[in-house]
This record gives structure tokens, C-alpha cells and sequence, in this order.
């Protein structure tokens, strides 16, 4: 076992094995808030799971086991301290679709069989992702796209709670139905349940104001159970989250048959599975904790899914609005998975009757406050007021998740990344340089500094980032430009900060100096890092230069120049 320290904490980190990054210093003014999040985050997991596994059209008790199984494996396995992972409204709908078209009778036997299957074939991808290291994936997500991809999950949350305290039921369908279809709903809202989801969110903010310590969350379940049982708030149109089947998972066994039929739809599962987990990781990871390690997560959450599968589990990965509600309500390590874990246990065992009676309003309500966070305008204006071109992205993303939901919505995040990047690389800038007066620095030439040195016949050019065949003619382009403008003698490329140069680029190199040479203008390299230089040298540019015209700096070629010229 690998060992190290980790400098977010202070303690030895066991690379192998996550829980002891944080087990073995584990601080005593951890527990309580670990406790209240666990708790407090149950309340959601468990409702939720249950209402997303009639989503797949599987039993209720089948979204008890998938809060308890794969989470508890996580927390063990995991590196995101806050991250809950049960199953999701997207994975749920996956499953559905998965399930329909391999027990399209819904026979209740069958259908536990073909999910237990199609879980087991979502953990071994997720698993294999993990050897084949492709955890990279996740990198292709920026911080502006990340913002924007925060902002359009917690929009999407907080519409898809609004239906439940309205008291309310509308068929799901695109962002904008969904805003239709709740206008339209408004008149024939509850008024009782509204009060109850209005009350419930004035509380909750009230006590995360007013007494920042206390656990609103718990206090507001609570509140919410008490006033159902003694206000039979049921009898005047609340609805509760209602009865739920009791005793411990039994072994399934997969359908080992239907895995040919199976594994398209678990790839596209456990992609899914996958980078909602990476992105809820992410979106909720603080600077002071272990960074989230995306291999280690596949691995994670394929364990999770194959070890759930046996449980009668149905496809997991990490929830958004449970990790939102886990932090917010003070999580700080994945002791609070565990207790979300034991509640869900417990639930199965002795709680279903009392949890029962939680209106769904309540439910709904803290939902709302504790996702709504998730939008944070302070951040896009942060990135406006730096860079107009990535709040672009951000907004991007934010409409990605909104109106293609969030799979497509995180594809397009990672495709605006990509595209930004590639953007990026492929046109790079091409400064004119001039000498600040009495130093040997040099710098881009601007109005800010009309006083740099310019030196008469002699055109000083900084190239940045890797040049090669995709940006090598639009730098070409550039410098062109550039020469035509100053009519130079020579012509300077420095090269200190491109770190490779491809043989596209360096072959466009090569015929644009013998351009330049036949029109009597000279070109000079300098500041080449060791790499480019044996690039160079063994090229016919390098032939056509010599020595003489590769300097070691800028101030060397100067010198030079000025030698010549005199």
C-alpha cells in the first residue's frame, strides 16, 4: 500500500484505500455535522430512490437497497467526501427504457432479474473504464463550464420540485413544457399543501439565518411528520411520502442471457453514471479537502453498481440534489454516507411506517433550499468581468443542462470545453515585441507603453504554445501580415515559450523563411527550447539558418542586429 501525505489535511493519506484518508484523522468536531447530514440527507435519498425505482418501473423497495448498498460501498471506496450515490432521475429513465425492451410484460421476477443484470453490466464498465484509466474524461470540464453546469442542475431541480409543493402532478416532458405545464397547473393547486411547502422553506431559511448551528433540515422533517400525524394534514389533500415495504434484501441472481441484449444501454448507463458522479464530485469539492481522483472514482462506482447488483440494486451513480442537500446540511467526510447508509437500513427494517408520514412538500422544500445554492450569479459576473469569451461557455452549459436535460447537457459542456480549447490552440497569438527602456525585458507592444524601444529594419515576434498542423498556416497568415506592415530587414521569431513545434509547422516554417529570404527579408529563431532545437537542426530550416541565425535570447539577437547595421 502506497503511502503520502496529504496537504489538505495534514495526515497520511493510503492512496489505496480511501476511507483511511480521512478514518485515520478523523477530528471529534466532525462528528456532529457528519451525523445531522447523514440524517438529514436520508430524508431525501430514500424518498427519492424509492419514487426513481417506480420510474424504472421496478418495486419501491428496490430504491431502499439502491440507497443502501452502493452507498455504503462508496463511502469506503470513494474519494469525494460529500458525493451521495444512490440512483438518479436520468438513470432511472435509462433503466426504464433498458428494461422495457428486455421484459417488455413486466413480469416482477423478470424485470428484478434483467436489472440486476443490466446494474452488473454497469459496474464491469465502470470498473474496466477505471484499469483502462479513462478517468481523464472529466478534465474536459473548465471551472466557467462547471458554473454554468451547477446553475442549469440546480434551475432543473428546483422546476422539478416546484409541481410538489403546488400539491400538483404534471406529465415530465422538455424545460419549457414543464414551465407550461406548471402555469397551466397553478389554479388547481392545493392550498393547503402550498402553505405546508411555504411554511417548510420560511423555516428552513429562517433557522439557516437566524440559527446557523441548528439542523433545520432535521427540525423541518420532523416538523413535517408531527403535522401530518397530528393535523391530518392527509385528510385536507397532503400528500405523503406513504407506505413502505419492510425486510432486508434477498441475493438476486442476473439474467446472464440477456447480456447481449443489455450492454449498449449499460455503456450509455454507466456514462451517464459516471459523469454525473464526477460532476456532482466536483461541483460540491472544497479547496481544503483531497482532490477528487476520476479513476478512482470509476473503480468506486463500479464496485458500488456490482456489489448492488447481487442486492437486488438497480444502476447507480452520484445524485446531484442528495450531494447538494449532504453538504449544505454540514457533511465534511463519507461518515455521512454511512449514516445515510444505516438510516436507509434502518428504514428498511424499523423506520417505514414514521417516514411514511413526511409530506411530500417538506420534502420538496428541502430540496429547494438546499439546491438553489447550486446558481450563483456572483460567479458568472466574476467570469464576465474577466473573460467575456468563457462566460459564453458558462451559459453554454447552463443551457445545455436545461434544455437537453442533463446527459446532453454534460456532453455539451464537455464539447464546449473541447471546442473552447481547440479554439484556443488553434489560434494563437503573435505579439510584437518592443524593449522596455533601460532593461533587457521585453513585451508585448501596447498603448499602455508607447515608450518601449523599437529598433528600425528589425520586426521582434513572440510565438506561444505548441505549433503544429492546425494553427501553422493562421500563424503563417499572421506574420505576413505582420512583415508586410513593418517592411523589415529582419524579421525575429522568438520561440522561448513554444515548447513543440510538429513537422507540418516546422515544414510551413521552413517555406515561408525561403518566401521571405526571396523577397530580402532575413528571418531569425531565437530562445529555442532544447526539443525545437533538434527539430530545427536536423530540417532544412535549420540548413538554410546556420548558427549565425539562432540567437540564444532576444538580447543577443539585438546586439547582433545592431552589429550588422552599423
Amino acid at each position: 500500500m502506497r503511502l503520502g501525505k496529504d496537504l489538505s489535511t495534514g495526515h497520511t493519506s493510503h492512496s489505496n484505500l480511501p476511507i483511511a484518508d480521512w478514518l485515520f484523522g478523523y477530528q471529534k468536531e466532525w462528528l456532529r455535522p457528519d451525523l445531522i447530514a447523514g440524517l438529514t440527507t436520508a430524508a431525501v435519498v430514500i424518498p427519492k430512490a424509492m419514487a426513481y425505482a417506480t420510474i424504472a418501473g421496478l418495486p419501491v423497495q428496490v430504491g431502499l437497497y439502491t440507497a443502501l448498498v452502493p452507498l455504503a460501498i462508496y463511502a469506503v471506496l470513494g474519494t469525494s467526501r460529500p458525493l451521495s450515490v444512490s440512483t438518479t432521475t436520468t438513470i432511472a429513465v435509462l433503466t426504464a427504457t433498458e428494461l422495457g425492451q428486455v421484459v417488455p410484460g413486466g413480469d416482477p421476477s423478470s424485470l428484478l432479474k434483467a436489472s440486476a443484470m443490466l446494474t452488473l453490466l454497469v459496474g464491469g464498465i465502470l470498473v474496466l473504464a477505471s484499469l483502462l484509466r479513462l478517468g481523464f474524461i472529466a478534465n474536459f470540464i473548465s471551472e466557467p463550464v462547471l458554473v454554468g453546469f451547477k446553475a442549469g442542475i440546480g434551475t432543473v431541480i428546483v422546476l422539478d420540485q416546484i409541481p410538489k409543493i403546488l400539491g400538483i402532478h404534471i406529465p415530465r416532458a422538455s424545460f419549457f413544457h414543464n414551465v407550461l405545464a406548471i402555469v397551466r397547473g397553478t389554479p388547481e393547486a392545493k392550498l393547503t399543501t402550498l402553505a405546508v411547502g411555504i411554511a417548510m422553506i420560511v423555516l428552513l431559511v429562517g433557522i439557516e439565518r437566524l440559527l446557523p448551528r441548528t439542523p433545520a433540515p432535521l427540525i423541518a422533517v420532523a416538523t413535517g411528520i408531527i403535522g401530518a400525524r397530528f393535523l391530518g394534514l392527509q385528510a385536507h389533500g397532503v400528500e405523503l411520502v406513504g407506505r413502505i415495504p419492510q425486510g432486508l434484501p434477498s441475493i438476486t441472481f442476473p439474467e446472464f442471457s440477456l447480456v447481449g441484449e443489455l450492454w449498449p444501454g449499460a455503456l450509455g448507463i454507466a456514462l451517464m453514471s459516471f459523469t454525473e458522479t464526477i460532476a456532482a464530485g466536483r461541483a460540491f469539492a472544497k479547496s481544503e479537502e483531497p482532490p477528487l481522483r476520476p479513476n478512482r472514482e470509476l473503480l468506486a462506482t463500479g464496485i458500488a453498481n456490482a456489489g448492488g447488483a447481487f442486492a437486488g440494486t438497480m444502476p447507480a451513480g452520484g445524485g446531484t440534489s442528495q450531494t447538494a442537500v449532504n453538504r449544505r446540511a454540514g457533511a465534511r467526510t463519507q461518515l455521512a454516507e454511512i449514516v445515510t447508509a444505516i438510516v436507509a437500513l434502518a428504514t428498511i427494517l424499523l423506520l417505514a411506517p414514521l417516514l411514511a408520514l413526511m409530506p411530500q412538500a417538506t420534502l420538496a422544500a428541502i430540496v429547494i433550499v438546499y439546491s438553489i445554492g447550486l446558481i450563483q450569479p456572483t460567479e458568472f459576473r466574476a467570469i464576465l468581468n474577466i473573460r467575456r469569451t468563457e462566460f459564453t461557455w458558462a451559459l453554454t452549459a447552463l443551457a445545455g443542462v436545461v434544455l437537453l436535460g442533463t446527459l446532453k447537457g454534460i456532453i455539451v459542456a464537455i464539447l464546449v470545453s473541447l471546442v473552447a480549447l481547440a479554439s484556443q490552440v488553434a489560434d494563437p497569438p503573435v505579439y510584437v515585441l518592443g524593449r522596455k527602456p533601460g532593461t533587457n525585458v521585453f513585451r508585448p507592444r501596447s498603448g499602455e507603453h508607447p515608450e518601449d524601444e523599437t529598433f528600425p529594419g528589425l520586426l521582434l515576434l513572440r510565438l506561444e504554445g505548441r505549433v503544429f498542423f492546425a494553427n501553422a498556416e493562421l500563424i503563417g497568415q499572421k506574420i505576413r501580415l505582420l512583415v508586410n506592415e513593418a517592411q523589415p530587414k529582419v524579421v525575429v521569431l522568438d520561440l522561448s515559450a513554444v515548447f513543440d513545434l510538429e513537422y507540418s509547422a516546422l515544414k510551413a516554417l521552413n517555406e515561408g523563411e525561403k518566401r521571405q529570404r526571396d523577397l530580402g527579408v532575413a528571418t531569425w529563431l531565437v530562445g529555442l527550447n532544447p526539443g525545437v532545437l533538434q527539430m530545427v537542426q536536423r530540417s532544412p530550416l535549420g540548413i538554410a539558418l546556420g548558427r549565425e541565425k539562432m540567437q540564444f535570447t532576444l538580447e543577443l539577437a539585438v546586439a547582433k542586429y545592431g552589429e550588422l547595421s552599423s
